[in-house]
């Protein structure tokens, strides 16, 4: 049973192990392109075979950035392949938009990027004030006549746009102000307050009815046809991890288009609303029983699951864990989306798939404890027969955090 249970940690510990090394790796690509002290190296992209660009970069940039204590490191990305794949690279670790990636690129330190030819003023605040925010953007790719606007982001929030004369003040202030006047040290949360937050979210929402009266069903038929504790362990521990990846790669999915958005300050304030008004759905459906919005399974795939589970076969038992984690996805995800949409605010990539895997690991914990204590036929059907009394509770206590969550994340996340 101890080979099995580490078996299952094994394909866990796997996955986040593989979200660590992508984080890790980022960061070495990012050290290797901008050399050892990356904070006092402004390194800039830029076609060598532009006039405007090398009149800029190669005559002004250096005395520039000179003055505040930085070393410039020039790399034409046209002229030479090796340049390119390093942009890349910064852009991927910086997670830039494609929207926001400009002709000029200058990552400066470790908390600017100016995109494009920036005016002079807004580039010599933003180095002269850089206790006033945590990483910042500032975007203007035009290069002749008179540019209208330029736009501002935070790698967090909105993109902001604003007329070419107007100060970077106001989108800092603005900042400052959206943030409710935490300071901008570059972690507008702690380790801790995801921590708390992810962790206990991601076991709420795996207090799923839906998931637990398939688990229960599914040991009580192996009970009933004479399986072995040890094999019973083997299955559930299969239907499990296969909820798991099921959930996982919903999540990956979701924070694909997250980021693709180019918006996720307002993705994830839309997945907070979502999980609001899910949590509403859910109360109204316990207080109502003819509620028509119903968050469970879909009554015709049951009939697939339950033929799946008959199997009694470890393939039958991941395929039966893989469609109840798609299925149950309506069920539950409100939680998930609002999650998701608050590290696509608050994470890079790399470290938000490593949160991601956490949360889906908690998020099969209870299923996990009750197969622990499922452990004869007869605790199966006492538990069978709590879970129909108390899904009702379970489910008006869901919908609860889920209300509670999305404000959470409204008021102090975003």
């Amino acid at each position: 049973m101890k080979k099995i249970f580490l078996a299952f940690l094994t394909g866990i510990l796997f996955l986040t192990a593989l979200a660590a090394n992508l984080f890790t790796s980022a960061h070495i690509v990012h050290a290797d392109a901008a050399g050892v002290n990356a904070q006092n190296r402004a390194v800039v992209f830029f076609n060598e075979a532009c006039a405007d660009c090398g009149e800029l970069v190669k005559n002004f940039y250096p005395g520039f950035f000179a003055k505040y204590g930085y070393e410039i490191d020039l790399r034409d990305y046209i002229n030479d392949r090796q340049n390119r794949v390093i942009l890349n690279d910064y852009n991927k670790n910086w997670d830039v938009p494609f929207e926001l990636q400009s002709h000029i690129e200058a990552f400066v330190g470790d908390k600017l990027l100016i995109g494009g030819h920036v005016p002079t003023e807004i580039m010599q605040y933003l180095l002269e004030h850089q206790n006033e925010y945590g990483k910042i953007l500032v975007y203007q790719d035009q290069m002749h006549a008179a540019p209208p606007d330029y736009k501002v982001w935070d790698f967090r929030g909105e993109i902001k746009t604003y007329k070419i004369s107007e100060p970077i003040k106001t989108y800092l202030d603005w900042l400052k102000q959206s943030s409710g006047g935490l300071s901008f040290d570059g972690k507008k949360r702690g380790f801790f307050d995801f921590l708390w937050l992810i962790t206990g979210s991601a076991f709420l929402d795996g207090l799923n009815p839906c998931a637990f009266a398939v688990l229960l069903f599914f040991i009580a038929f192996l009970f009933s046809i004479r399986k072995t504790r040890l094999a019973v362990w083997k299955m559930g521990l299969t239907y499990i991890f296969a909820i798991f990846l099921a959930y996982f790669l919903i999540g990956i999915g979701l924070a694909q288009a997250f980021v693709i958005s180019g918006a996720p300050h307002l993705m994830a304030k839309i997945g907070s609303y979502l999980v609001i008004i899910l949590g509403i759905i859910q109360i109204l459906g316990v207080i109502f029983p003819q509620f028509p919005i119903k968050l469970r399974i879909p009554i015709d795939t049951k009939a697939t699951l339950e033929k799946w589970m008959y199997r009694a076969t470890l393939p039958a038992a991941f395929i039966g864990g893989f469609l109840v984690g798609l299925c149950t996805f309506p069920c539950s995800g409100g939680i998930y989306v609002a999650v998701i949409g608050l590290l696509g605010v608050s994470q890079t990539y790399a470290s938000g798939l490593a949160w991601l895997t956490w949360y889906n690991f908690i998020f099969v914990t209870p299923l996990i404890i009750l197969l622990i204590f499922a452990g004869n036929p007869r605790t199966v059907e006492h538990m069978q027969v709590l879970e129909r009394a108390e899904s009702k509770i379970i489910k008006l206590g869901l919908g609860a955090f889920m209300i509670a969550l999305g404000l959470i994340i409204l008021l102090f996340f975003t």
